[in-house]
């Protein structure tokens, strides 16, 4: 029997459910128990978690640096020289912060390198202030820094015990970890709970703390500097930020202060030359006036002495200023090749080299401040070196070059000096003996006036000196611990425990080679589908019944109402073949159950067990053995024999597959069996036929010319994905006439089919098909 011409058929559409999203969902659903479990046990797993890891607390302050200028006010010794320092950089003081020297510090006087520990049911939690006693470590050996923290047992108000061995309090004691001593902050007992202590490195320690340690500005455009850190004791990080600020702030002070102390020390020993210097003027004036008897010189000379005082206070500015070049000159000259200090500049006013001050200034700041964080064949600290030598060079060739114009300029008073002596020789010469004598007096005099006064405005910047930051907020600590986040925590946990079981169905489907989804057949062949049976949940072989209104039952009834359109002719019976790929996919169930629903509306139906090598549908009945299908294709029985109608089941019948054949393709390929589909067309509506899978042998194909339709069964996560290609290469080939799948045990959510409860009309209405009196009618006992 050939393929109709005009055969053509939609491919079945029994719910909504075919969408891959859909069906992956519903299976997701299905195993809704395994998402409750990991849940849970990853959220159990989260608290656990918890309980045992060490929270971590975060300790904040911030600073505010002043942009203003360094060094002495405006008002002291530093105005009148105009050498200011540099303003603070932000950037540059954060880095200060972060430095190794400042943290080392803040170690050493915290003790730091020290940690102790108490046990608790949730393991060691580290304590700080709170530690019963202190550890002050006096000659330590390699064995004191081991990974392990070593436990300290108290026997007593006076005793502990240290590897198995009793010590005193507060007294040195020799360990095989070192000179140690253990200093009791509060009063020790017996019932002092055993402490775990913990020493590291002091270089390392430092280290660990700077990773953590953070110094950022709050903003671009302010100066002030907000710094945290994060430890397991709130008042260790406190402890931490307070003591780094008050390191910091000194610092920051000393460095301020040593200009002015520089300065001090040169206007001291100034002080000290200059007066011997007055003495000596002084006591020759009044030598000169003894030995001479001079008491008033007159008024004669009043107008010149008035021209004589004007150039001579023009000198005198001059040689003030030579002598004051020669001292710096000498300075200079005194000072290593980098001295640290500057010079005072008393009474020069020349801008140039007053700004040679100030770069100099500036560079031995700069130096300075490398030379606490780098070595001396740093790049950076080597420019700044030659920058001040160039500088150096620079101010001594400018005050050569203003000594050379100041002794010309004096050159030139001291003319014109000799001319007005030359108007004034009248004058006796005691006159203008006393008269250079006393200059020389007012000179010394007005010098040492001078440099008193701004030694006392030196000494009171220097004293009232004060750093140019300020504490905005104290370390404080949050009192919730932003380590571990418990919300956080909680939230991924319980993610995992929903992704795991997602993952693991992911994989598996990823990793199935078996057919999941619909959308698996209609992607590997052209085959239309038929119908749709869900996964049998009943034990029974049979679960079509009169009022049957199950899912299973109503899928049935609804194949059944399909067959129509498998149908060339609707007056004549109709033999279709039931085959799948491999053993197993219920095509025994399927075609045993729709022909027990074509019985039910009056169909004579014959189902043909002619898997003769595991036949399956005797044994689901439990049939008496007899003779069957493997006795009539040999010959040895006819028809009437081997037709067995089945209990309860009016209108169906059933032929076993008989005694078990060594040759079953041999026997099927018996012209008999052409004769038996030809007998029963004419006594039966629908023949039925079992047969074996087409995957594994070829009693399938042998079969196949005898039946009008074929169903081919294709079961959920059984049917290999690979038998899809031989199932479209049959079709394309057609090797089987009018080829449908139907696929067996989908595994949906029942809820979203519907039954037919309560309707009692069929669903099957037959068009002209002829009741047939058969023959066989002797052997139902109805």
């Amino acid at each position: 029997m050939s393929n109709s011409s005009n055969y053509s058929y939609v491919p079945y559409q029994v719910m909504d459910t075919d969408s891959a999203f859909r069906t992956t969902l519903l299976r997701y659903v299905r195993h809704w128990y395994w998402f409750l479990i990991t849940l849970g046990l990853m959220l159990l797993a989260a608290y656990v978690y918890l309980q045992f890891k060490q929270p971590i607390y975060l300790s904040q302050s911030s600073l505010l640096i002043k942009d203003e200028k360094k060094g002495l006010d405006s008002d002291n010794i530093l105005k009148d020289l105009e050498i200011f320092a540099p303003k603070k950089i932000v950037e540059n003081e954060i880095e200060v912060f972060k430095s190794y020297t400042l943290m080392n510090q803040v170690v050493q006087e915290l003790g730091l390198d020290v940690t102790y520990f108490h046990d608790t049911p949730y393991g060691p939690r580290e304590l700080f202030q709170q530690s019963p006693i202190r550890l002050i470590i006096e000659q330590p050996t390699s064995a004191l820094y081991q990974e392990k923290p070593f436990t300290i047992q108290f026997i007593d108000n006076n005793s502990i015990k240290v590897e198995n061995k009793l010590y005193p309090l507060n007294t040195s004691i020799q360990t095989s970890m070192g000179r140690l001593r253990f200093f009791p902050r509060q009063a020790i007992s017996a019932s002092t709970e055993p402490l775990l202590i913990q020493v590291a490195p002091r270089h390392k320690t430092a280290k660990n703390y700077l990773r953590v340690l953070k110094a950022e500005p709050t903003s671009k455009a302010s100066t002030v500097i907000m710094l945290s850190i994060e430890t397991g004791v709130p008042d260790k990080g406190e402890a931490i930020l307070n003591r780094l600020i008050d390191l910091y702030t000194k610092a920051s002070v000393l460095d301020k202060n040593r200009v002015a102390s520089n300065t001090l020390n040169f206007i001291d020993d100034r002080l000290q030359l200059v007066s011997g210097e007055l003495q000596t003027v002084e006591k020759g004036v009044e030598t000169y006036k003894s030995s001479e008897g001079i008491t008033d010189l007159g008024l004669q000379a009043k107008g010149f002495l008035e021209s004589a005082q004007q150039n001579d206070t023009e000198l005198s500015q001059v040689t003030i200023q030579l002598q004051a070049l020669n001292d710096v000159q000498k300075y200079v000259n005194s000072q290593p090749a980098y001295r640290s200090g500057t010079p005072a500049t008393l009474g020069l006013n020349d801008p140039t080299l007053l700004g040679l001050f100030e770069t100099f200034t500036k560079l031995e700041a700069q130096r300075d401040q490398l030379m606490r964080t780098t070595s001396e064949k740093n790049p950076l600290l080597q420019t700044v070196n030659s920058q001040l030598q160039t500088v150096r060079s620079n101010i001594s060739e400018n005050i050569g070059t203003m000594q050379k114009i100041l002794a010309g300029a004096q050159q030139q008073f001291l003319a014109k000096n000799h001319k007005i002596e030359s108007v004034i020789r009248t004058i006796p010469a005691k006159e203008r003996i006393l008269l250079n004598i006393t200059r020389q007096q007012a000179i010394k005099n007005d010098l040492y006036t001078y440099l008193l006064r701004k030694r006392e405005e030196t000494a009171v910047s220097y004293a009232s000196a004060i750093s140019d930051s300020r504490v905005i907020d104290a370390a404080l600590t949050d009192e919730k611990p932003i380590k571990p986040n418990k919300s956080l925590l909680f939230l991924l946990f319980g993610l995992a425990g929903l992704v795991l079981p997602a993952a693991f169905l992911a994989v598996y489907d990823l990793v199935n080679n078996r057919v999941m989804h619909r959308s698996d057949v209609e992607e590997g062949t052209q085959v239309p589908i038929l119908g749709e049976i869900v996964k049998k949940k009943q034990s029974e072989a049979l679960v079509v019944a009169n009022r049957s209104n199950t899912v299973i039952a109503e899928q049935i009834r609804m194949l059944r109402t399909n067959l129509n359109y498998l149908r060339s002719s609707q007056d004549s019976s109709q033999v279709l073949l039931f085959t799948s790929s491999i053993e197993g996919e219920g095509k025994s169930f399927i075609s045993l159950n729709l022909g027990a629903s074509l019985a039910l509306v009056g169909m004579r139906t014959v189902i043909l067990e002619m898997d003769l090598r595991k036949p399956r549908l005797r044994q689901s009945l439990n049939l008496p053995d007899g003779p069957g299908l493997s006795n009539y294709l040999s010959g040895e029985t006819s028809l009437p024999q081997i037709v067995t109608p089945l209990p309860d089941k009016p209108n169906y019948f059933i032929i076993t597959s008989g005694p078990l054949p060594p040759n079953p393709s041999e026997v099927l390929s018996s012209p008999r069996l052409q004769q038996l589909i030809m007998d029963l067309r004419r006594h039966f509506d629908y023949i039925l036929i079992d047969a074996p899978p087409v995957g594994l042998v070829t009693d399938a194909q042998l079969i196949a010319q005898h039946a009008d339709a074929t169903l081919y069964i294709v079961r959920h996560d059984v049917t290999p994905k690979n038998c899809l290609k031989m199932l479209d290469s049959l079709y394309r080939e057609k090797r089987f006439n009018k080829l449908n799948v139907i696929l067996n045990a989908v595994q949906n959510d029942a809820s979203s089919y519907y039954s037919y409860g309560g309707y009692k009309s069929d669903l099957y209405q037959t068009k002209g098909v002829q009741k047939k009196k058969s023959f066989l009618s002797r052997f139902n006992p109805n």
